[in-house]
């Protein structure tokens, strides 16, 4: 069979252009070229593999098809493309992390610095999970590492852990919670609750403390930055749920107190996801070597 990658970037073109001429300029083909080998696979395989309506194309069944397979598998040849690149030259371009766990940028804070002085020539680019879907990002190759608590096992993807933690409750010194080194669901009934702009579903302090107790709180609200959301349970507004090493951190210098949850309290791991094969790219393995040995 025909099926080729210059077809794939031809059908990819003809669905980001719209136009047989736009698609060919971007490629930087003639447009009789670019027809005559799509017209020879249409040949061989039988069937159109687009439609013309007016100046535009509408891919076929048999496009969509061919779509699909590029949408999936184009990112791949250009990422191995790029890492051979930096392999023939010796630079290593960037390295892009996808943060899926707001409150773990203090620690990655620390795993950046001595990276960096080891690999001067890699560029660091993060990205916060509001700004992007983890997994899908992962695999279409926008990132190369993805930082989470929560590992959605897939059979390219292999997500290494990276240290332990305890999920614990955030409030004011001067809560009457403070007091206990636990807290109990029915506890939290007449809280306000400062969380990261996630998903309740996709909060802890809910899917395994408060969902199973069917037990809630007052009021949710969200905040974005980890500071404002302490300074506001220093202040008195509400609490909140975060990992024990970041609360021991700001205990120093707000007025804080962590409680676990529950008499057996919430433990979570930090995983570092990343695509099948590369955890041996020499860059990508001595980021996971500084992340390991991060607290």
């Amino acid at each position: 069979m025909m099926l080729e990658r210059f077809h794939l970037e031809v059908l990819a073109a003809i669905k980001e252009q719209g136009t047989l001429t736009q698609a060919a300029e971007s490629l930087n083909l003639s447009q009789s070229a670019l027809s005559h080998s799509i017209k020879k696979l249409e040949g061989q395989i039988k069937t159109p593999v687009w439609q013309k309506e007016g100046r535009n194309l509408r891919l076929t069944n048999a496009g969509e098809q061919m779509l699909t397979l590029a949408n999936r598998v184009l990112p791949q040849f250009k990422h191995t493309e790029h890492l051979l690149r930096q392999i023939a030259t010796g630079e290593m371009g960037s390295l892009r992390i996808g943060m899926e766990c707001h409150p773990c940028y203090q620690w990655l804070l620390k795993v950046i610095e001595p990276y960096l002085e080891q690999w001067p020539d890699v560029d660091i680019d993060v990205k916060q999970e509001f700004q992007f879907g983890g997994l899908g990002a992962l695999n279409s190759y926008e990132i190369d590492i993805l930082v989470t608590p929560d590992p959605l096992y897939k059979p390219h993807l292999t997500f290494i852990p990276v240290f332990d933690y305890e999920h614990r409750l955030v409030v004011p010194s001067s809560h009457p919670l403070a007091m206990q080194s636990a807290v109990m669901p029915d506890q939290l009934n007449e809280e306000v609750l400062f969380t990261y702009p996630v998903e309740p579903e996709r909060l802890d302090i809910y899917s395994q403390f408060l969902n199973p107790a069917k037990c809630t709180v007052k009021k949710h609200k969200t905040i974005e930055t980890t500071e404002i959301m302490l300074q506001m349970v220093a202040a008195g507004r509400g609490v909140c749920a975060l990992p024990g090493w970041l609360v021991d951190e700001f205990a120093q210098k707000l007025a804080i107190k962590s409680l676990r949850f529950g008499q057996e309290g919430i433990q979570k791991q930090i995983f570092l996801g990343v695509r099948k094969g590369e955890e041996q790219v020499n860059y990508l393995k001595d980021f996971i070597a500084q992340a390991r040995k991060t607290r």
